[in-house]
């Protein structure tokens, strides 16, 4: 039995995503289940999803999806490396035995380039070149060590996710695809049959003409996507942002998550100075941080998430089954019986005294105050 995975965020989900979805339908065939596991309303560069993880979810499963299930925000929004090897994780215990994803050359023998990276002896991944990011730095060691140059977006991740396969002990058989289209954060390319879904996100956000999206996403989808009363972005959660962070003192800043090096003081100083969330990012930049890093860090502080708020999450992870279709209605019964992860399919009041579930029910505050939507009690699992 093939149990195909795929890890996602579909922010939004596009016909990029479906092919991806056919070529995973391919290698599982008519009856063996396609697992996603997906980022919620939050994603991994450090910002709040454009549409919320319900609507995503049903796009999913009307595209071939046969199990959705939610990440936790202590696995989703992260670097690479966390965020894959938290994933992959996710899906082992889940019991898939493929993963499929999308890059930018699929004749990389990720596998190997994988194994080989995580045979690099920690000593070498010391980087105290401040001058250089970290990413900058990583990949030039990468390309010292393995002789493999690595630059695109797409083909990083998928190196980290073949690292934390090779980490895991228990290895999926890697099914790299090649992206068509646009690239990850390609601005918009009018003869694309495939756009990127940075590029949508600009068209929404900058209100351009939303009918050009009807060549470029499902069309339930772009019906749901046009119909909603506000699009989550950072120029709307800015005033929020700044209020946090005046109104806290540095104590109550240095207990956030991946807070240090005195950016507290940083933040601090420079967000009473600036008047958009993207002057913010620039006064605090420096070659030390990539701009991810830095969202990242914007959000935690945003939603108050504290060093101890994810070692908690991190210690009692669950997933929240988003929906189903009748073969992985059929899987979810095997899961249940044989495999290792706790999944949600009603949240209440118990499942989310402690642990993942908790942080995600105070997270989600937020985003239902901007989109006027429930998005935990009183939801079920999708059936399509």
């Amino acid at each position: 039995m093939s149990v195909v995975g795929i890890i996602a965020e579909y922010n939004p989900f596009h016909s990029g995503h479906e092919f991806l979805m056919n070529q995973a339908r391919y290698i599982a065939g008519d009856k063996d289940p396609i697992i996603v596991v997906m980022s919620g309303n939050y994603v991994q560069r450090g910002e709040m999803a454009i549409m919320d993880k319900w609507s995503r979810a049903k796009a999913a499963l009307e595209s071939g999806a046969d199990l959705v299930l939610e990440l936790p925000f202590s696995t989703s929004v992260q670097p690479a490396d966390l965020f894959s090897l938290g994933s992959i994780d996710q899906l082992v215990k889940l019991g898939a035995t493929d993963l499929v994803f999308g890059v930018e050359d699929a004749t990389q023998n990720f596998a190997y380039l994988g194994s080989k990276i995580a045979e690099i002896p920690q000593s070498h991944m010391d980087f105290n070149d401040y001058s250089q990011t970290y990413s900058t730095q990583y990949n030039q060691m990468v390309a010292r060590e393995v002789g493999h140059e690595v630059n695109e977006p797409n083909a990083i991740l998928a190196l980290a996710y073949a690292v934390a396969n090779h980490n895991l002990g228990t290895p999926l058989s890697l099914h790299p695809v090649n992206r068509i289209g646009a690239g990850h954060d390609d601005v918009l390319q009018n003869n694309g049959v495939v756009q990127s879904a940075s590029a949508i996100r600009n068209i929404i956000l900058h209100g351009q003409n939303n009918a050009e999206l009807k060549q470029w996403m499902p069309k339930k989808e772009l019906s749901a996507l046009t119909k909603q009363q506000a699009y989550p972005n950072w120029n709307l959660l800015f005033p929020f942002l700044k209020y946090r962070l005046e109104s806290s003192s540095i104590q109550e800043l240095q207990r956030i998550y991946q807070m240090s090096e005195g950016l507290e003081y940083k933040m601090k100083q420079e967000i009473h100075l600036t008047h958009s969330f993207t002057e913010f990012l620039r006064r605090i930049k420096s070659k030390r941080y990539t701009y991810s890093r830095l969202r990242r860090l914007a959000l935690y502080t945003l939603l108050n998430v504290t060093q101890e708020d994810m070692l908690n999450s991190f210690n009692q992870e669950s997933l929240l089954l988003l929906g189903y279709s009748k073969i992985g209605r059929r899987y979810l019964k095997k899961i249940r019986k044989e495999h290792g992860t706790t999944l949600i399919s009603k949240v209440d009041q118990k499942n989310t005294k402690e642990g993942s579930m908790n942080l995600q029910l105070r997270v989600d505050r937020l985003y239902e105050q901007i989109m006027q939507v429930d998005q935990d009690f009183g939801r079920r699992p999708l059936e399509v």
